[in-house]
């Protein structure tokens, strides 16, 4: 009766939201899910769905629950001295007008990440960048771009002073890297993607889906990006046998599109 609960549950959230909860690891999401529901006092499944969906409240606290809302800036420090000492200086060489997205992005740090190293570069004035999540909550909080201290734990101190203002408590994003960055919801898994991407981040997400819906990511990775363009994926992330959607390592944790 639980696992025909929890079934019709997956059903009905994709015909409300376009969101497949079989997309994602099951035992993960499955525990996530019940320890939400149980917490907010619902017996089954059916009895929170039917909740969710007349609550537009609960059904946006579901959503955050559900979406993996952890990040930080450089997290990962030395890979993205990679992508700012050689990948991005590489492309502009040939481009000085690059297409980049953020994929993913949480609440901001990593699409703001992208937009310090571009304007460290120079770049940033003449590039596109793109900063997509699930979660329209987290998107509100990266479009206000206000950070606790731990958030900036690995930030050089020059990106720092640069691009950060010192509040009571926090850190808020200097005005023009958030005018730099536009925010837009979208479902990885369901929504099209753009295209001629030169960089893209996506990172410590596609850990949490099936073998089945990295597979169509990857693919999908590889058709928005240029011939010649970066995936950036997480530290747990790595892609096995790439060629096989149009990519070849290009160093740890970066793929090249063929």
């Amino acid at each position: 009766m639980e696992d025909k609960d929890f079934e019709s549950f997956v059903e009905s959230v994709k015909r409300l939201t376009a969101i497949d909860l079989n997309l994602y690891k099951e035992t993960q999401m499955k525990r996530r899910l019940t320890t939400f529901r149980s917490k907010k006092g619902f017996p089954t499944f059916d009895a929170f769905y039917r909740e969710m969906a007349k609550d537009p409240s609960l059904l946006a606290e579901f959503l955050d629950r559900m979406t993996i809302n952890v990040s930080e800036f450089w997290r990962n420090a030395n890979r993205w001295e990679v992508a700012e000492k050689t990948y991005l200086p590489q492309m502009l060489k040939n481009n000085r007008s690059l297409k980049c997205w953020s994929a993913a992005c949480s609440t901001g740090e990593e699409p703001y990440t992208m937009a310090m190293i571009l304007d460290r570069l120079g770049a940033l004035g003449d590039a596109k960048l793109l900063a997509t999540d699930l979660d329209e909550g987290v998107l509100a909080r990266a479009k206000q771009g206000v950070y606790q201290e731990r958030s900036l734990r690995e930030v050089p101190s020059s990106y720092r002073d640069t691009y950060f203002i010192k509040e009571t408590g926090t850190y808020r994003v200097a005005d023009r890297l958030k005018q730099a960055v536009m925010f837009r919801r979208q479902n990885l898994l369901n929504d099209p993607f753009d295209s001629q991407f030169d960089w893209i981040v996506c990172r410590n997400v596609m850990i949490y889906f099936t073998d089945e819906a990295k597979q169509v990511l990857y693919t999908k990775f590889a058709q928005a990006l240029k011939p010649g363009g970066i995936l950036f994926v997480g530290s747990t992330e790595q892609i096995f046998s790439p060629g096989r959607y149009g990519f070849e390592p290009a160093d740890t944790f970066f793929y090249r599109k063929l």
